[in-house]
């Protein structure tokens, strides 16, 4: 979601003029920021997810069904709940505003800790789900999906028609009415101007920014002991971040068409992309001042801790100008280069009372270019007005899941792989440019039975551990990788590579202080893992375009009616509140075992 700051939105033009002072102060900020904490130590691991929501109504009679504008208005109930509720008693989740005025996002109200925390995170989830449908009508439903419809004739409730010969529009969207995005909150109403919108021919055409930013997803933030951890980690699961992605596939349709790819990644990359002509390398450089190759949606380009140098095999674009302003202000370099990296974007929401501050206490100008490249991976440094968070990083290409057991489950890996990297000293690091190369194949169509991803053949070193002024491990030089399946990777290749829940598994297997109970839940979550990277359970993806192309009333023609719509839509609300078991989704995990 990024920084929401209240005030009155410059338009682009209005903006232009303090471009280059805002960087200015932005960078001042940061480095204002990093010498006050970076020596800031053991933080407990702590950790939250992010989930956003698609808010729906069923059209019974017609056997349609639309997005229903209500954010704003749950938005204002949940808030009234939240001023009443006793908080020594019970610690309300915590709903934020999302880019479509159909989205919601809700996270746990105090972040989680240790291992047995997994016996209360589906439950959390579930409560989530519950406290949204409370509020809704008996037509109405909250769904953890990307709704596979945006853009089509009457696909939001109530209805608004797109104008795109409208000289007052935002985006001029022949699909995407401007009402749709959230006007909760005026830092969405300036985000559309900036993208392209040229159709190719044999592509689904997407024109607006609501068809990547209205799609849903799940992200994890972790807090580390320190910054040199927060560094590591980041760094560290950034090779993790394809496989995920394929693992975690929900997002086969686009304007109710199936696609060949089933991630929203590259949808959300390409229509995110407000590179000029000449940022793109089509014209020459004259009012821009970098040649960037990608969309500020996309894979990051660099590790950021001093002992991954030797991994970073691509050229990284920055302003020298920027990288001296850090580095002189005494930022490590590998930290300053991914910083004046980000800070090649301009602003995309500048808001009239916040165009001065004061560098030494004040940080908006930072955190608005910071939390407007939308990364695989962030690095978060900790709010200077929030004594009690620490160094962060946050985890996002993970496709959001149909049911609160499944995200549960991705969370749980995720969570127990950082503790196994920590406490096992893992190193899976390869050249930046191979995790490129596997975020576009995990984005192909089944990816996770079909590609093949780089990986490295050796996460550990039999050496012992050589410690070096960085504080991590020394590493090893890049080694080569070799190319493994989704299943090898998780499962293990039955010969020289165990697999990483293996590792983990072994990991659980020395905890000392975890019951019975919570290693049971444990290992359900990561069965399902398992059985998911195996084949044996097919991703969302797969299970969506499996129901389209049997449905009786599909035309093979690559489009889905909305009454194919509708009867998968229903289905899968019946599933996401287990009303109906779906085995050939969850196999042997319905119905979810959760502490109520």
């Amino acid at each position: 979601m990024g920084l929401l700051t209240e005030g009155t939105p410059l338009c682009w033009f209005d903006i232009v003029p303090h471009v280059d002072n805002i960087k200015e102060c932005g960078l001042s900020q940061f480095i204002t920021l990093y010498h006050r904490l970076k020596g800031r130590n053991d933080d407990k691991f702590l950790w939250g997810d992010e989930i956003e929501y698609t808010i729906v109504t069923f059209d019974h009679p017609n056997k349609k069904v639309r997005v229903a504008l209500k954010s704003a208005d749950l938005l204002r109930k949940l808030k009234s709940r939240e001023e009443e509720v006793d908080k020594e008693l019970h610690t309300p989740n915590v709903w934020c505003p999302e880019f479509a005025g159909f989205m919601i996002e809700g996270t746990p109200g105090l972040p989680y800790g240790g291992i047995d925390c997994f016996e209360i995170v589906e439950a959390n989830m579930r409560s989530r789900r519950e406290e949204i449908n409370a509020l809704l009508g008996n037509d109405e439903s909250i769904l953890s999906i990307s709704f596979p419809s945006l853009g089509t004739n009457d696909f939001c409730d109530p209805h608004f028609s797109p104008k795109p010969e409208d000289p007052n529009s935002l985006a001029k969207s022949l699909f995407f009415p401007d009402e749709c995005v959230c006007n909760f909150h005026p830092r969405y109403n300036n985000l559309d101007p900036e993208a392209e919108n040229n159709a190719l021919p044999d592509h689904i055409f997407m024109d607006h920014l609501g068809f990547g930013s209205g799609l849903c997803c799940l992200q994890v933030t972790l807090q580390a002991v320190n910054i040199n951890e927060a560094k590591w980690l980041y760094d560290q699961l950034t090779p993790i971040t394809p496989i995920i992605l394929a693992l975690s596939a929900a997002t086969p349709m686009f304007r109710s068409y199936l696609s060949e790819v089933d991630s929203r990644w590259g949808v959300f990359s390409e229509c995110a992309d407000d590179r000029t002509a000449e940022e793109r390398g089509l014209a020459p450089l004259g009012d821009n001042k970098f040649v960037i190759p990608k969309s500020r949606c996309d894979v990051t380009e660099c590790y950021i801790h001093p002992c991954s140098t030797p991994y970073n095999d691509m050229p990284l674009v920055y302003s020298e100008k920027m990288l001296n302003h850090l580095v002189e202000g005494g930022v490590e370099e590998n930290l300053a280069k991914h910083i004046s990296h980000l800070f090649i974007r301009d602003p995309l929401q500048i808001f009239k009372e916040r165009l001065e501050q004061n560098d030494w206490s004040e940080f908006e100008h930072f955190e608005t270019i910071q939390s407007s490249n939308w990364m695989n991976m962030r690095f978060k440094p900790p709010p200077p007005d929030q004594t009690e968070i620490g160094w962060r990083i946050e985890f996002r290409p993970t496709e959001i899941q149909l049911t609160d057991f499944e995200n549960t489950a991705f969370c749980c890996f995720l969570v127990l792989l950082t503790r196994v990297i920590v406490s096992y000293k893992l190193n899976l690091l390869m050249p930046i440019s191979r995790v490129c190369e596997n975020m576009k194949r995990a984005q192909k169509r089944d990816a996770v039975i079909n590609q093949k991803f780089h990986f490295r053949p050796k996460l550990s070193s039999d050496e012992p551990f050589k410690p070096t002024e960085c504080g991590m491990k020394e590493l090893d030089p890049p080694l080569g990788t070799m190319e493994l399946t989704i299943d090898q990777i998780i499962n293990g290749d039955g010969g020289s590579f165990p697999g990483l829940i293996s590792i983990i598994n072994q990991f659980l297997d020395e905890a000392t202080d975890m019951d019975v109970n919570t290693r049971n839940t444990i290992s359900r979550y990561l069965r399902f893992i398992q059985k998911r990277a195996s084949g044996e359970l097919p991703t969302l993806a797969h299970w969506m375009r499996r129901f389209v192309q049997t449905h009786s009333q599909y035309k093979k023609d690559s489009h889905a009616g909305d009454e194919v719509i509708y009867d998968m839509l229903k289905k899968m609300d019946e599933i996401s509140n287990d009303r109906r078991p779906c085995h050939d989704l969850l196999g042997e995990f319905w119905p979810h075992e959760t502490t109520k």
